[in-house]
Parts: C-alpha cells; sequence; structure tokens
C-alpha cells in the first residue's frame, strides 16, 4: 500500500542551482556545499565517538546536510462523520515529510556523498498558523573511502539511515548494511470523545481504530524497504501525535533504516568489559 502519487519537483528560490536530486539548491546553501567539497572542510553533528567509528568503518564525513519543507494541511479536509482514515491528511503529511528527504538528498549528492548517518527527522508547529507545519530532515553525509559510490543506491542516490554512529559502525562489522529511511504514516479519525457517563471497560471502537492507523502505518513502512529489496528494518519507532487537529484526529508515523546483508558471516563483535578508574 503507497500512501501518496508521485512527488512534484521542488521548484525552490531563484537564484539556486539544480541539486543531483532533480531539486534547487539555494544559492548560498550552494556556495557553503562547494567550499566544503573544495576545501575538504567538514560540520557533523555527530558526537566524538560516532565521528571515530564512523571513520572506522571506512567513511568519510563530508558535511552536515538538510532539508525542510513547511507544508499547510487544509482543515477543512477533516471533516467527517466515521472514524477512518483522512486519506489528504495522510498524503499531505507524507509528501511534506518526503519533499524535506529529498532535499536532504540533494545537499548530500552536491557533496559526492555515499549516504547519510545520523540523520533525524523532526516536526515543528510554527506560530504562522495552526494547520502549518515544518518538517526538517537533517544528517552527516559521508564517502565510503575505499571504493567511492559502491554504498549508494541502485539510482545512484545516497542511503540514508537514522542508525547512530555507533549502530552504523556495529551493523557494518556484523555484515549488513543500510539501504534507507523507510517510513509510513496515517491520518485517522477515531471518532467522537466518549462521554463521562461510559462505566469501566475497553471502549471496543476506539481500541480497533487505534489498532487500524498503527497497522496500517507499518504496512506502509514495510512496502518502502520491500521496494528497496531489504531483509528487514531495524531500528523502529512507532509515535502517536495529534498535531493541532484535537485528540480525537490522530497520526500514527513508523519509521526505521532497511537493511540487507553483504556477507554471509553475520560475526557480531563481543562487547568489551571497560572499568574506569577514576575517582
Amino acid at each position: 500500500m503507497q500512501p501518496t502519487q508521485p512527488l512534484q519537483a521542488y521548484a525552490g528560490p531563484q537564484g539556486g542551482q539544480q541539486g543531483g536530486a532533480g531539486h534547487i539548491i539555494p544559492a548560498h546553501a550552494h556556495e557553503h556545499l562547494a567550499a566544503m567539497r573544495q576545501k575538504r572542510f567538514f560540520t557533523s553533528d555527530l558526537s566524538v565517538n560516532e565521528f571515530l567509528l564512523v571513520k572506522e568503518a571506512g567513511f568519510q564525513p563530508l558535511g552536515l546536510v538538510m532539508g525542510s519543507s513547511i507544508y499547510s494541511i487544509a482543515s477543512t479536509q477533516m471533516g467527517q462523520a466515521q472514524p477512518g482514515e483522512i486519506q489528504p491528511l495522510t498524503q499531505a503529511l507524507y509528501q511534506s515529510r518526503e519533499l524535506a528527504m529529498e532535499r536532504m538528498e540533494a545537499e548530500a549528492e552536491e557533496l559526492g556523498a555515499d549516504g547519510i548517518v545520523a540523520m533525524r527527522l523532526t516536526v515543528s508547529v510554527h506560530a504562522w498558523g495552526t494547520n502549518i507545519i515544518e518538517f526538517l530532515a537533517i544528517g552527516t553525509a559521508v564517502r565510503f573511502e575505499a571504493q567511492p559510490g559502491s554504498y549508494k543506491t541502485p539510482e545512484g542516490k545516497p542511503f540514508t539511515s537514522d542508525l547512530s554512529g555507533q549502530d552504523f559502525w556495529t551493523i557494518l562489522n556484523a555484515g549488513y548494511r543500510p539501504l534507507g529511511f523507510v517510513m509510513g504514516n496515517c491520518v485517522f479519525y477515531v471518532g467522537p470523545p466518549a462521554p463521562q457517563s461510559v462505566p469501566n471497560g475497553e471502549l471496543a471502537g476506539p481500541t480497533q481504530a487505534l489498532y487500524d492507523a498503527r497497522e496500517l502505518a507499518m504496512e506502509r513502512m514495510q512496502f518502502e524497504a520491500e521496494q528497496h529489496k531489504a531483509e528487514g528494518i531495524v531500528g523502529v519507532t512507532v509515535d502517536e501525535t495529534n498535531h493541532t487537529w484535537g485528540p480525537t484526529v490522530l497520526e500514527f508515523s513508523a519509521v526505521g533504516t532497511s537493511v540487507v546483508a553483504i556477507r554471509e558471516d553475520h560475526k557480531i563483535p563481543r562487547p568489551a568489559l571497560v572499568l574506569t578508574v577514576n575517582g
């Protein structure tokens, strides 16, 4: 099941330059990325331990990359009498996240990256209006030094992953590699609030509605991983949010990183016991 139609290309501000993913990178961002690539100078939100482990895995951090999308969600689409998915809202939120992701990937391509690690995707509601939401995707672009390009997707794009630097090192050493950040979502009207006079006991209708919404989000995330030809998804998180729509309209989102084996031997590094001698 796929909740969206193909995404429209990002028009971008005037004076920008075309990014590798077909997006327009703003002029200042292009200059900043070009300077980092020329000087081999990078910025990163990796911790010291993450930075060193990513380097030990054979990847060179190239720079901090990000993409954003500010989206207006029409409240007129929320009116319905029966519990069920509000498909226009599901599609709008999915598309907004996807735009932010693609713009981040365009910056990574500008740096010549093989992938993006320690990625995070956040949502903010600004004061401009109750139904205006910003999605921000941010992570560190990296390149595989031994064989640049070998970790890109079959479409020639950088892989994306929300694994931490430590988890990225661990999964590579165990014989797996990340393919891409995958997500699924569902905006659902769960029905009118229960009256205060209801006695103790399960509310079967809302329970089933929430269960159905979670399953739709999970199925859509799994569909994306199957499109990657992944063996599975790691680091899955399921989040429930109502944004500004009130307590009876909820969004469920499921995100994770799809992975595939790169060798048959999946020897997992043994954890080492470390004792501190500091007082």
